[in-house]
């Protein structure tokens, strides 16, 4: 077959898996190829039409301002996550803790655009701190981060200027509605509290002072329902200032709070 025939063999076969935007997704995959291998190329056009997550096809995905690679042990990065990077990158930090890392796409992301920023990612998933492990020679950020197998805060010591989290916020109940991609192919853990979705925020909320600075950042990704809920736990704990910042399709994707300054100052 010529080039233009596999594509086109593909695409059939990805629209046939209702795969959204199956040319686009033929081509790409058309692009990652090391050769002009066509048993090789549809072996993975077929892997995708299985409803393997293209990232997972592709062994990697583009967040922010880097490829990250990506596996089944890790969530796969997604560009409503950025949103709480552009966030996080809004005001200076010289130390950053991101609870529940997985592939490091969030801490990475930070640190590279702060050159004299350290900073420490736990996740409960050794096997996912291997991937961000990875993920950190591969972009050569060296020593500036560090990770730690941790549930939560429970191995966290010492104080940061900044928490960032994007933790299990979906429902149990919620589950079975999320595309194959998802629900078939990431990881279970990190995708839900097996609750109501918000008992991450209840720990993070909860643990976050002890761990912050005076005017330290806690800022968080949420799911679309979850502003007041989660707004309200960080107001519980203490927080000031606290905001809520959608995401470019206008849906609330994270929450902002400040730990109060020295002396009980007031934040903006």
């Amino acid at each position: 077959m010529t080039p233009d025939d596999l594509l086109r063999k593909a695409a059939a076969i990805l629209a046939e898996a209702q795969i959204d935007n199956p040319t686009r997704e033929a081509r790409i995959l058309w692009r990652e190829m090391p050769s002009d291998d066509g048993t090789a190329f549809l072996a993975k056009v077929w892997q995708r039409a299985g409803r393997v997550p293209l990232s997972h096809v592709l062994g990697h995905r583009d967040f922010y301002k880097q490829r990250f690679i990506v596996t089944s042990d890790v969530l796969d990065p997604r560009p409503d996550t950025e949103t709480l990077v552009e966030v996080a990158l809004q005001e200076p930090f010289a130390r950053l803790l991101d609870l529940g890392t997985g592939s490091g796409c969030i801490l990475l992301s930070l640190l590279d655009q702060h050159d004299q920023a350290t900073g420490i990612g736990t996740d409960i998933s050794q096997a996912a701190l291997d991937v961000a492990m990875r993920n950190c020679a591969a972009i050569g950020l060296g020593s500036s981060a560090s990770f730690i197998q941790s549930d939560w805060f429970a191995a966290v010591d010492g104080q940061f200027d900044l928490i960032v989290s994007n933790p299990p916020y979906i429902a149990a109940e919620e589950m079975d509605d999320l595309q194959p991609e998802v629900r078939l192919h990431e990881p279970r853990i990190a995708l839900t509290d097996e609750a109501d979705g918000l008992t991450a925020y209840r720990k993070i909320t909860a643990g976050a002072p002890a761990h912050l600075r005076p005017s330290g950042r806690l800022i968080v990704e949420i799911g679309p329902t979850q502003a007041a809920a989660v707004s309200g736990m960080m107001a519980d704990a203490g927080f000031q200032a606290i905001r809520v910042i959608p995401d470019l399709d206008g849906r609330d994707r994270v929450v902002l709070g400040y730990w109060p300054g020295k002396d009980g100052e007031t934040l903006p």
